[in-house]
């Protein structure tokens, strides 16, 4: 197998069968924590900071470590990306000096300017625009509570909340990726960008899922296999929440809204939660809710994208299995 470097800056960087492999791959990890060490040496992996970090920080951090590597945490305030260095200096010299680079950054144009420089695989670990190592995460929870990788086809998902952020946007790439049906509500003027909404369409009539977005939180709901919400409020924000949160009420996951979806429906929330605002308690620590094996998964899944990105890159078909 010839070496071709791929990196994954958005949910739709990776094909259906690719997506597939990965989580197939995230399976065995969750089953044998050192399944594959690609980055046995210990190899450097370059893991950059520009927001603060609970559940990345610590899922990349070990994961690289149990890889077999070294995880090089760099944060904003202590590298010179923070003091205003090109995006393409620090990746001309990280290509130099690691295996792998992981970012969580702002914009989305600074994560491709890296990959674009770069000659290692580039992986984001959060853009104001996307998020796909958490829906790599939140997939591998639902096949393993639902009886599978392959059994994530043709299943309902939905996310309620702010529709205009990187999580939904992820959720509508990834999920159309998977063959999903998915369905995004929030209130008008917090909806996705159309753009995405056009990819995702395009991606889901590809691969037999399709594509709901809607203000209508029960209708997106209704049925499903599994429910999605996020935090009302961005990092950064946490001062505007007054304001920023009043769209947002009639969008909480409550007993009422989870008793529309299938009876054994699973909830899921990428955390930090905030009880009482955007999920319940009784739905966070209920029997609906998988998230700590999610917040677990985050560990199993990043090792199985850094493995097959890095068995891609160098044509090694064994770290692929």
């Amino acid at each position: 197998m010839a070496g071709q470097l791929r990196h994954m800056l958005r949910d739709d960087d990776v094909t259906h069968d690719e997506q597939r492999q990965i989580l197939e791959l995230g399976m065995k990890f969750w089953k044998d924590r050192y399944y594959r060490r690609p980055f046995e040496g210990p190899q450097g992996v370059a893991v950059i900071f520009d927001k603060p970090s609970t559940r990345t920080r610590s899922s990349f951090s070990v994961g690289v470590a149990e890889l077999g590597g070294y995880p090089l945490v760099i944060d904003k305030s202590g590298s010179q990306l923070g003091r205003g260095e090109p995006v393409a200096d620090t990746a001309r010299v990280l290509t130099r000096m690691t295996s792998a680079i992981v970012w969580r950054t702002f914009g989305q144009d600074r994560i491709e300017t890296m990959a674009q420089y770069a000659d290692v695989p580039v992986v984001n670990a959060l853009t104001d625009q996307f998020h796909p190592c958490q829906i790599l995460a939140d997939f591998l929870t639902i096949a393993q509570h639902r009886g599978g990788v392959r059994a994530l086809a043709g299943m309902t998902i939905a996310y309620v909340g702010d529709a205009a952020n990187n999580m939904s946007n992820s959720y509508l790439l990834g999920g159309a990726t998977a063959g999903m049906n998915v369905r995004v509500a929030g209130p008008q003027g917090f909806l996705p960008d159309p753009r995405i909404v056009a990819d995702a369409k395009r991606i889901a009539a590809e691969n037999g899922g399709s594509i709901m977005v809607t203000a209508n939180p029960r209708e997106a709901v209704e049925n499903a296999d599994c429910v999605f919400t996020d935090t009302w409020v961005s990092m950064g924000e946490e001062g505007e929440y007054a304001i920023r949160s009043k769209p947002f009420w009639d969008y909480q996951v409550n007993d009422g809204l989870m008793s529309l979806a299938k009876p054994d429906a699973l909830f899921q929330h990428c955390l930090p939660a905030y009880r009482g605002k955007e999920v319940t308690a009784s739905v966070i620590d209920g029997s609906h809710s998988v998230v700590w094996d999610e917040a677990e998964n985050r560990l199993h899944a990043q090792k199985a994208l850094l493995t097959w990105l890095v068995g891609m890159q160098r044509g090694c078909s064994e770290f692929l299995e």
